[in-house]
């Protein structure tokens, strides 16, 4: 099996995603410890992933249409020059010190919109460039990349926050713009299969519709969007780290890197070592440890702990998101990879952004620590509910259909 890293325009992407994903993190740092600095309330926190969410939801559809008609390196590239605007207006506001709440989830909002371009598209360009023997590698690699950016980030951006949050929102809108510069540096060997048939309801469509035929997938996708949503806790980082930790922003940092320590090593470890068999079992098996490992942090008062716990929440869920996306590449053809994508992503920012929003709701109810629990608990049920609803998913051998 050739190895993606001899592929140029992969290492490129690998560049590009490197620093989006290092900015991206050090933004969530920054943006986390400004609002609950301003407003100290829970709410606040989930609002900040409900204004991502948002523009993920409405445009999935149109997401999906244009990145299976236009250019997907000009779609990322235009899209990264956005957020690289909107971190400056961050910037510009948190040093002029006039961006309050409102302002920063406004800035917030239009970085949503440019993301679910981005994002969605990012995850089409993989396919194109390696062969399909390689894919898995290369999507193991791709996350193995991006779990290490997310291990700096969050760690840059506590650092960086001692010197204020324009300091972070500076450096972050820089490294969008030099990702957008590796983007437009691909060139592509393979070309893409855009499509240019007329735009119909059933072409917009024809992305959920090929989903809900897939069993296998629609399970796969499904039981990490329920498993996150309940059990994401990242939202509530900030509260643990000030008010229950007394960690400071260098706490919040270092909590906020943990899970992308284990999900590194977990990808390291899948880029040597590719799942080839049982790999419903395992991915029910990774889902059930992400809800042990939420219900331990929910009940830690030490950072040590905290952070293990963490870890581990990590590993498990990498292991799922390699299941589901490779699932998800292998089986979609390239003219349809846009739309499926754009399926793909909404059900992830539902997972992610829409999971900050309800710990942010359910702390805001119960406290920050009953969320959590209650978060971890959910999982686990889910869990033992969908392989009722899908034993498809828990009796699959292999990533590759037989």
């Amino acid at each position: 099996m050739t190895s993606p890293l001899h592929h140029k325009p992969f290492l490129l992407f690998l560049l590009a995603r490197a620093a989006a994903t290092i900015a991206y993190q050090m933004t969530g740092v920054a943006v986390g410890w400004q609002i609950y600095s301003l407003t100290h309330r829970a709410f606040d926190l989930g609002l900040v992933g409900l204004v991502q969410f948002i523009p993920s939801a409405a445009l999935v559809l149109l997401v999906g249409h244009v990145a299976d008609r236009y250019d997907r390196r000009r779609i990322v590239f235009l899209a990264q020059f956005v957020e690289a605007a909107a971190l400056a207006g961050l910037c510009l506001g948190s040093h002029a010190q006039w961006a309050g709440r409102e302002a920063i989830l406004a800035f917030i909002f239009l970085i949503g919109i440019a993301r679910a371009f981005e994002f969605t598209t990012l995850q089409t360009l993989v396919p194109s460039l390696v062969d399909q023997e390689t894919l898995p590698k290369a999507v193991a690699l791709n996350a193995s990349v991006r779990q290490a950016a997310v291990i700096i980030g969050p760690m840059m951006g506590g650092f960086l926050y001692i010197a204020g949050p324009a300091v972070v929102y500076a450096v972050s809108g820089a490294l969008f713009l030099l990702s957008a510069a590796a983007i437009a540096a691909i060139r592509i060997e393979r070309p893409l299969s855009l499509l240019r048939e007329p735009v119909s309801l059933h072409f917009v469509f024809a992305g959920v519709s090929y989903i809900r035929s897939r069993r296998v997938v629609l399970g796969a996708i499904s039981l990490d969007l329920f498993a996150v949503l309940l059990g994401g806790a990242t939202a509530l980082l900030p509260i643990y780290a000030r008010d229950i930790l007394s960690a400071g922003p260098w706490g919040l940092g270092f909590l906020r890197s943990a899970p992308a320590v284990g999900a590194f090593a977990a990808s390291v470890y899948l880029a040597r070592q590719p799942l080839q068999r049982k790999v419903g079992k395992v991915m029910f098996a990774a889902v059930t440890w992400f809800g042990i490992a939420t219900i331990v942090f929910a009940l830690s008062t030490s950072l040590a702990l905290s952070f293990a716990a963490l870890v581990v929440l990590g590993w498990s869920d990498m292991l799922s998101v390699v299941i589901r996306s490779t699932l998800v590449q292998l089986e979609t053809p390239d003219e349809m990879r846009g739309r499926v994508s754009a399926v793909n992503a909404i059900f992830i920012g539902t997972s992610n952004e829409l999971g900050e929003f309800e710990s942010g709701l359910t702390a805001a109810w119960f406290g920050a620590m009953p969320a959590a629990l209650i978060g971890g608990i959910g999982t686990l049920l889910v869990v033992l509910l969908w392989r009722r609803f899908f034993p498809e998913l828990a009796q699959r051998e292999r990533l590759q259909a037989d």
